[in-house]
């Protein structure tokens, strides 16, 4: 009879928290920085991740991709297009190099290689107006967020072709209108570069959208204020987001569960109570942690968190340099500070003899902290790209190549346990479903990959005891 009750309990309490989200929101999230003909970017694939999974969190059908070539991306915008037919709320969010040429913005898929302006026009490149236009205009509310402005290598190589030396290429995007029910906003202002942020986390852009757009019982109008003023502060008032908006009612993305959001836009939001017992537990897990993706972790899981402050600090004081020291949560470690100097290469790497299935070992332990590998054994050049990628978030010398403090280093960030049952298989999806589960507490398979088994395998056991059968 318990057992009946608490079920019954915990299935009103989902019931109620889905009662908020009973419109037909649909996303497309995608996040291009494997490029392949010029150097690739650090953050886009991580950004995509971190905003597909709020978004589902605030019941948007998502729609999502990484470093996706022209006949992929093509692919995922039919699909959002299908999908955001008769949407309330169809949102649209990208990650990566775009480009301006005479005043039209242009998305880039990997596999772009532009060296002139008919390269650009003749289908090698995404055209933002009509995508737009052919996914998104059956949408009663259209949100449209672009972290594209990055200083583009393109920009100089189409400038430079004899044909095109009178267009107009510009290194940011250009300035767009909204149509009715359509808000738009850039990284930057137009024809401005937007930073990336440190590599292997979330671009000044993406992390301010994350830490407020999904705020309880804000408006998006609001929330956007507010990530202006988040990435100016952060970025030393060096890039200040732009945007333009034509929505003609207020929109929550996460409207307060009994309805009774604010009447307008105007309204102030009330400041956050004291923290419940289950933020306080997640905080301690984190809160010495010096990893910028385990504190936005936390920011993702509370964006209006009672210490959202702490830890968008220590976020902003990460970035500035990295620590000499770091202490692993999961074992209590501290790392030996050599691991920050000493460079790695083939031979140090070579030196500690990994065969196969220790090399697969490492790959499953790069998935389960967010840096996404197929476990093959193989280090080839999408293994070393992850390395550098884990390297640069730790601030271990950036190289492709493992040495034995390193090696140690990353052994030690995540439990045993949780790579116990992949570790004896040959299967090349196993590692990743490995990843996704707790070998021994059940349940919570969507968050067991989060800051390095802390936080997210504690929420994890949390609901996987709950509604385990």
């Amino acid at each position: 009879m318990r057992f009946l009750i608490a079920a019954l309990s915990a299935a009103t309490l989902l019931v109620s928290a889905n009662s908020a989200f009973a419109d037909k929101r649909v996303a497309f999230v995608v996040g291009n920085g494997a490029y392949k003909n010029v150097a690739a970017l650090p953050n886009p694939a991580v950004d995509a991740r971190s905003m597909a999974r709020l978004l589902r969190n605030v019941g948007f059908d998502v729609v999502e991709g990484s470093n996706l070539t022209r006949d992929k991306m093509t692919e995922k915008l039919l699909d959002f297009g299908k999908k955001a037919e008769g949407a309330d709320v169809a949102l649209f969010f990208y990650a990566g190099h775009g480009i301006a040429v005479n005043g039209t913005n242009y998305l880039l898929p990997v596999d772009a290689d532009l060296k002139s302006e008919m390269d650009v026009k003749l289908g090698a490149a995404i055209n933002v107006d009509l995508t737009l236009e052919q996914t998104m205009s059956d949408a009663k509310v259209k949100l449209v967020f672009l972290d594209a402005c990055r200083d583009n290598p393109f920009a100089a190589k189409i400038r430079s072709a004899k044909a095109t030396r009178s267009v107009a290429v510009a290194s940011g995007l250009a300035e767009m209108k909204s149509g009715e029910g359509t808000l738009i906003a850039f990284a930057t202002g137009p024809g401005q570069t937007a930073l990336d942020g440190e590599a292997g986390t979330n671009s000044p852009f993406t992390r301010a959208l994350m830490a407020n757009i999904a705020t309880p019982g804000v408006e998006i109008q609001q929330a956007m204020t507010k990530v202006r003023a988040q990435v100016n502060e952060e970025t030393g008032k060096n890039q200040l987001p732009w945007g333009h908006t034509n929505l003609i009612g207020t929109v929550y993305l996460n409207p307060v569960a009994n309805g009774s959001a604010a009447e307008t836009s105007n309204t102030p939001v009330a400041a956050a109570g004291p923290a419940s017992d289950v933020e306080l537990e997640f905080w301690r897990s984190i809160k010495d942690s010096n990893k910028p993706e385990e504190l936005n972790a936390y920011l993702t899981n509370y964006p209006n968190g009672t210490f959202k402050p702490i830890a968008l600090a220590r976020i902003a004081s990460l970035q500035d340099g990295p620590s000499t020291v770091t202490r692993n949560l999961t074992t209590g470690v501290d790392v030996d500070p050599s691991t920050f100097s000493d460079e790695a290469s083939q031979t140090t790497e070579d030196r500690l003899g990994l065969d196969r299935n220790q090399r697969r070992d490492v790959q499953r332990r790069l998935t389960s902290l967010g840096f996404d590998i197929k476990a093959s054994g193989k280090f080839d050049d999408t293994t070393r790209a992850v390395i550098t990628r884990w390297q640069a978030a730790r601030g271990y010398p950036k190289s492709g190549y493992l040495n034995a403090l390193q090696h140690k280093a990353l052994q030690s960030e995540i439990l045993a346990t949780r790579l116990a049952s992949a570790s004896n298989s040959d299967s090349d999806d196993e590692p990743a479903r490995a990843s996704r589960r707790q070998s021994s507490g059940g349940g919570g398979s969507r968050h067991a990959h989060r800051g390095g088994g802390g936080p997210g395998a504690f929420f994890g056991g949390m609901m996987g005891g709950l509604f385990r059968r």
